[in-house]
């Protein structure tokens, strides 16, 4: 819902700026999604002055054109008087004593057609020009070019040309109305949250001037079906004249995002957004026998609506109807032969309440959203129905040509009706569910200025009396909502029995929420969960011994040799899954497995994470939660498009990458992966203790279960990296200069990493090194034994400035120079 900062200044004084509004508004319940500066003509005038035309002299070289002086109110030089600026000027009435608009140099200009322009400095026909006298289309104001703008006013020259034109710039405030505040979908409903929490009385529009001209135009109006309308208001109005709107009604519509249509159409959107009341223009000539019918029509009735679309109408749709034919969707939308058209001078104004279930259905079945379906179906308030006409006749009479009279009496058809909720509220229900104890004369006073009456009060409570436009506010719970959103949230203290007693505790990191978050993430990436036996083979850990934790865990009663002891890594229930899927022709795996892992330590042995349990008095045993990635095969599946392209290490380390990103983990240094679990790979440290491994599984362990292909696989601590997660997200301001990048190709010996590079380069540039990357990586005989060539780029970014060549070079040579002597690098040139 969009909502105008000036608009809303009408109903109440706000002299807090559109931010400190909109943080009052969140604290009442009314989330402000964001504020926009809207300005009333593009560019707001920025740059564009009132001047006076002091001289003015036909240019020597040009007939059409005219020398002039402007005097623009520039401010003086110390001790010198202000210089009137030359300006050359192309229109017919231009003349000296003239109070003019002009274009400053840089201003930029938005023309009512073509292009934006900046004002520059210029010489025409030889003559300085410093600035531009402005006619109405070139500042957007209007069509005319003819002539330029003279003014009548005493403004001081200098003056911004926004002030005097009241061109002012608002701000739309954009709010994510939650589906229960219907109340406040107007600027009326959201002034009444601001009078509650600021304290400050509202000034209502006044409809004491609504009179009824005369009585030539007296439609009969009948209501069918007063359950889906318990309430239909209308009146006519004559001799109107269909047109433009006038400037404020367009600029308050294009404030919160609708587009003018024309004078009667648009004031009752103005109504509509002003006090939260649907209304519906009908051209009054086209009623057939001066007769308006609220009922349903016939299965399969046709109705073409407004958008031009033939629709069935069903047994239950609401129908605003004349004598003969539909001429509305009640409620929901207009029929395409009935509404305000530029020939139409009578009308015919309608105001109702409809049955929030009927319009739901209605709007639901035809697949049809509307500003007005949207109220309806919500509930919107029964008792302003007559007020809002009152406003809108009034709004027609001053817009449409001045000529339109109110000529009928107002018809308003209400024979049941609503009355307001009934709510007993009970004090010691107020101070148990806000956790604080607050005065009765403010509870009183807060309720009052949400228009909540209070009846039958006494030592134990009272009974809110609560208007119908709050059909969210129906039980005790709810009173005592409103009472705690207008004392205000932060004014509660956090030490409160509500926080103490009401409130359950909960981990401050949920494991089973992060497992299910990375569970979600996999699988949308490709990877199925699998879920295997804790119990393995002893023979695979004696593979791995080096690379163990502890001391196995071994079954004094096992079911089986090979299920004998508990596992210590999740690498052989992977690689164990693998096998069993290739055997059935599923070549192209990727797996993931959330699984417990096992092992002993002596209790003198420095354990690196608490144990969970102990037995044998110098024995502990671990449990450790680990989360273990596995693929193999091809990236994608073959196709005529493709061939299958065998996955890589970089597409583990990517999956990886993934997992880290999803629980804000940023930083890691990184070490040699063990390579008695991987032919190559790396370990990311955190902390100076290991996060994750991933990489090649050695071929050695791939063969202990039969497998042939190569297998990446990745595994991470689990408890680990629960503890490093975090849902706080780091924002840093996009920089406004150009980043550069340099390339080196650097011959090294073949046991240098280009992790070790990295790290090199990172530890000498620290300030502007942004990004390093290997774009290509060549061992040949040209290179020499026991050599290869790295091809690395280097981005380097300056945040508070642009790189100079000077220090691009700089930094390079120090690089370089790195290179050389700690790596023995050779830089190819």
């Amino acid at each position: 819902m969009e909502i105008s900062y000036k608009w809303l200044q009408e109903y109440i004084d706000l002299p807090e700026s559109p931010e400190e509004v909109g943080k009052l508004l969140t604290a009442t319940g009314l989330e402000v999604e964001g504020i926009e500066k809207i300005d009333a003509v593009p560019g707001g005038l920025d740059g564009v002055v009132i001047g006076e035309v002091l001289t003015c002299v036909k240019h020597p070289d040009a007939d059409k054109l005219s020398l002039t002086t402007v005097d623009v109110g520039t401010p003086a030089e110390a001790g010198q008087a202000s210089q009137p600026l030359p300006i050359v000027c192309g229109a017919p009435n231009v003349a000296a004593g003239q109070k003019v608009v002009v274009a400053l140099v840089g201003a930029t200009l938005h023309p009512s057609s073509g292009e934006a322009f900046q004002i520059k400095k210029a010489k025409i026909r030889g003559a300085a020009s410093e600035g531009m006298i402005c006619a109405e289309d070139e500042i957007g104001l209007g069509t005319s070019h003819s002539a330029i703008i003279v003014l009548t006013t005493d403004l001081p020259n200098g003056t911004p040309a926004a002030r005097f034109f009241n061109l002012e710039s608002d701000y739309r405030i954009a709010i994510g109305l939650t589906p229960n505040r219907i109340d406040a979908a107007s600027h009326y409903g959201t002034a009444r949250d601001l009078k509650a929490v600021l304290k400050r009385p509202l000034t209502l529009p006044s409809v004491e001037k609504f009179a009824v001209n005369n009585r030539e135009l007296t439609l009969s109006v009948q209501v069918e079906e007063t359950t889906a309308c318990p309430r239909y208001a209308g009146l006519t109005l004559t001799g109107l004249t269909v047109g433009e709107s006038p400037d404020w009604l367009k600029q308050r519509l294009l404030a919160i995002g609708l587009n003018p249509i024309n004078n009667i159409v648009d004031v009752t959107n103005f109504v509509c957004h002003d006090l939260g009341q649907p209304l519906h223009a009908f051209d009054a000539d086209k009623i057939a026998g001066q007769a308006v019918i609220v009922k349903t029509l016939p299965e399969g009735t046709p109705f073409v609506t407004l958008d031009g679309v033939e629709r069935k109408l069903t047994a239950t749709d609401l129908m605003i109807c004349d004598a003969e034919k539909p001429m509305c969707i009640a409620g929901v939308f207009g029929g395409q032969h009935s509404g305000v058209s530029a020939e139409t001078t009578s009308v015919f104004l309608e105001s109702a309440y409809f049955s929030p279930t009927s319009v739901r259905k209605t709007a639901q079945h035809h697949g049809l959203k509307t500003d007005a379906s949207f109220r309806f179906e919500r509930g919107i308030d029964p008792n302003i129905t007559v007020f809002a006409l009152k406003r809108a006749a009034l709004l027609i009479q001053e817009v449409a040509g001045g000529a339109g009279l109110v000529s009928s009496e107002i018809a308003d058809i209400y024979p049941n009706p609503i009355e307001p909720f009934r709510v007993p509220v009970r004090y010691r229900n107020i101070d148990r569910l806000i956790g604080i104890n607050i005065d009765h004369p403010e509870i009183y006073r807060i309720l009052e200025a949400l228009d909540i009456n209070i009846d039958n009060p006494d030592s134990e409570g009272f009974t809110a009396i609560v208007p119908p436009y709050r059909v969210d506010v129906t039980r005790e719970a709810d009173v005592i909502e409103e009472i705690l959103r207008i004392y205000g949230l932060d004014n509660v203290p956090l030490s409160t029995t509500l926080a103490a007693g009401s409130l359950s505790e909960f981990p401050k990191t949920d494991p089973d929420q992060w497992q299910s978050r990375v569970g979600q993430l996999m699988a949308a990436n490709g990877f199925y969960e699998i879920l295997t036996l804790s119990l393995t083979r002893p023979a695979y850990h004696d593979a791995v011994r080096s690379a163990l934790p502890g001391a196995d865990i071994t079954l004094l009663n096992p079911l089986s040799e090979e299920l004998s002891v508990m596992r210590q890594t999740l690498l052989f229930s992977s690689l164990e899954t693998l096998v069993y899927n290739l055997n059935r022709r599923q070549k192209d795996l990727k797996t993931f497995e959330f699984g417990k892992v096992y092992h002993k330590v002596k209790l003198e042995d420095s354990l690196p994470r608490p144990v969970q349990g102990e037995s044998g008095g110098t024995t502990k045993y671990v449990e450790r939660m680990r989360l273990s990635l596995a693929i193999l095969g091809n990236q994608n599946p073959e196709s005529w498009l493709q061939k299958g392209q065998p996955i890589a290490y970089h597409d583990l380390a990517a999956a990886v990458q993934r997992v880290l990103n999803l629980f804000r983990v940023k930083s890691f240094d990184t070490q040699p992966a063990d390579p008695t679990l991987f032919q190559y790979g790396l370990t990311y440290v955190v902390n100076k203790k290991p996060l994750v491994s991933l990489g090649l599984v050695h071929p050695k362990l791939t063969k202990l279960v039969d497998l042939k292909q190569p297998v990446f696989w990745a595994d991470f601590d689990w408890q680990m990296l629960l503890k490093l997660a975090t849902t706080k997200t780091r924002y840093e301001e996009v920089s406004r200069f150009p980043d550069v990048r340099r390339d080196l190709s650097l011959v090294l010996d073949t046991h240098v990493t280009f992790e070790q590079i990295s790290q090199l380069a990172r530890q000498t540039e620290r300030k502007i090194l942004r990004f390093i990357n290997v774009f290509d990586v060549y061992e040949g005989e040209n290179l020499g034994a026991g050599k290869k060539a790295y091809s690395v780029s280097f981005t380097l970014q300056d945040t508070a400035q642009t790189l100079t060549d000077v220090t691009i070079d700089k930094t390079m040579q120090r690089l370089m120079t790195a290179f050389e002597q700690e790596l023995g690098a050779v830089i190819r040139k």
